[in-house]
């Protein structure tokens, strides 16, 4: 059973180990636990519906609060200390398209919002029910997870777009094949939502990230359905694929999916590196980065990273053997660098890229620690998510920022962000514990993923506030560096206001007008992705 308050399964924990919350307690002090505020109160606080009768749309308070929200910190707040104030009228769980097409009818004849509901996990609030007179409905995909096709000598596969990472993996893996996407939510998110956030998986540079795994399919808009077919190639003008990906249900519903997939490879493993300094680490990554070497990922931690991980790893006898091994080949334990790098494919393919990445590697004086150290984060990748509930429970709030930069920015807009992190949690006299990793590298640029821990305030509006300000400052931080507002995480509510000194002026403006042609109400998802869209559009009828 999913947890209404956190993130995941109520049956699945993550234990903080002692060491972790000492040095977590020495770094910003003992954490400010809160009670938890209780369902029932919760439910009883949902205000009665607008919406008029209709035999697809429930009316239960607990779906509603289920899908009023996303996994973003002011969601957290707003579930955890009971300050959650707007839900959406109704839920639907339509199975067929024909359903959803009469649930359109319905909404745009009464004048309603529709939020398309994937798997729910956005931090980025692009579930958030908008401050709007106009009811709103929230259409869920849950039920359309369905294998449609498999065509294996094309290697596609169509799925219908609610359908779960762990759902869809196991219908390729039974066949022989793998999509390989892997974000860190995959056992929750959906096809479909990673299509319209372009997502990226851990394992993008062997996989690709989901723009190009994306083949084709079907949205249906307010004026109509929309079909992009799955050709190798085209030159026959734009690509229309291109204003799917991204688009964060402005456009309409996304039915299905086509998308490429692999066989699955012959090798997929992971090994753990540690070098000297963060200058060395990043030279050995942007030199593998900028050859031909067939890695499937390489995932780079600063100093305050790879301590914070070891901390957190639970075995102390293990890691305190690794610290002596590292002592003894020279590296100083608070300069150390811990790198994963991954090698996916066929036998002969991998052995050879793993040779030629482990002599750049060396040559950066790089120690190679084995795969035990891969496969332990193998094992827990889609299990450290839950350390989120954990800090929570223990009085902490955690959150990230990300964006994607070029390699001669990479290291000046990660010290960046970080000291505006620190300087922006002054103000309440707090500590901060802040660090990053590159999660993504290209042979241009990296990403770059930031993690920042501090205490819960003494109220949640305080709470909410300090998250404001270090948002803020991170975000203005990341676009004067020359960064994407979003690597991976998409743009939602959050981060809006940051897409005109991305996209440009005309830029906005375009995609503003594509908008309003499929969807002149206004009806979808309103108020996410472009700034200055409040969705807050009242006229025509208001259903009571």
């Amino acid at each position: 059973m999913q947890r209404w308050n956190g993130w995941g399964d109520v049956n699945i924990h993550f234990h903080l180990p002692t060491r972790g919350l000492r040095i977590l307690q020495d770094l910003i002090g003992e954490g400010r636990a809160r009670p938890d505020y209780p369902l029932e109160q919760l439910i009883e606080r949902i205000p009665k519906s607008r919406l008029a009768p209709h035999p697809l749309i429930s009316f239960d308070p607990k779906l509603r609060l289920d899908h009023a929200h996303g996994q973003s910190l002011p969601d957290w707040i707003g579930l955890r200390a009971g300050t959650m104030q707007r839900f959406p009228d109704g839920v639907a769980l339509p199975n067929t398209v024909e359903e959803i097409q009469d649930l359109f009818g319905f909404a745009l004849s009464n004048n309603m919002v529709v939020i398309p509901f994937g798997g729910g996990t956005s931090v980025v609030g692009h579930l958030e029910v908008p401050e709007a007179c106009r009811p709103v409905l929230s259409l869920s995909l849950e039920r359309f997870n369905r294998l449609v096709d498999l065509d294996s000598a094309s290697r596609l596969a169509t799925f219908e777009a609610g359908i779960r990472g762990p759902q869809l993996e196991h219908q390729l893996n039974a066949r022989g094949f793998t999509l390989g996407h892997y974000p860190q939510s995959f056992d929750y998110s959906s096809l479909g939502g990673w299509v319209v956030t372009r997502s990226s998986g851990q394992q993008s540079k062997y996989y690709g990230r989901i723009e190009q795994s994306f083949a084709g399919g079907t949205v249906l808009t307010p004026r109509g359905p929309m079909h992009f077919q799955a050709f190798p190639a085209s030159a026959a003008g734009p690509d229309l694929r291109q204003l799917l990906l991204g688009s964060e249900g402005r456009m309409g519903v996304l039915t299905n999916v086509v998308v490429k997939i692999v066989e699955l490879p012959e090798i997929d493993d992971v090994y753990g590196v540690f070098f000297p300094s963060w200058e060395r680490a990043i030279h050995a990554v942007q030199t593998i980065a900028g050859t031909d070497i067939s890695f499937s990922m390489m995932r780079l931690s600063n100093p305050a990273e790879t301590m914070t991980n070891l901390a957190l790893a639970g075995n102390e006898r293990q890691t305190t053997l690794l610290a002596r091994y590292l002592h003894f080949r020279g590296l100083s334990e608070t300069k150390a660098c811990m790198c994963l790098v991954g090698f996916t494919g066929s036998r002969r393919l991998t052995a050879t890229a793993r040779r030629a990445a482990f002599s750049i590697i060396r040559r950066y004086k790089g120690i190679r620690v084995g795969k035990p150290m891969g496969n332990a984060w193998k094992k827990n990748r889609f299990r450290s998510a839950y350390l989120r509930n954990t800090l929570w429970d223990l009085g902490y709030a955690v959150d990230t920022v990300e964006t994607a930069i070029t390699w001669d920015k990479v290291t000046p807009a990660m010290k960046a962000i970080e000291k505006s992190l620190h300087e922006a949690i002054t103000p309440d006299h707090e500590r901060i514990h802040v660090f990053s990793h590159l999660s993504h590298v290209y042979p241009s640029g990296s990403s770059i993923y930031t993690t920042f821990l501090f205490r819960l305030s003494e109220t949640p509006a305080k709470t909410l506030e300090a998250w404001k300000r270090l948002k803020q400052a991170a975000s203005q931080t990341i676009a004067a560096a020359g960064g994407t507002i979003s690597h991976q995480h998409g743009v939602g509510k959050d981060h809006k206001k940051y897409m005109a000194t991305e996209k440009g002026a005309i830029g906005i403006q375009t995609l503003q007008k594509m908008f309003n042609h499929l969807d002149p109400g206004h009806h979808m998802n309103p108020g996410k992705l472009l700034p200055g869209d409040r969705g807050r559009r009242t006229e025509g009828r208001r259903q009571m």
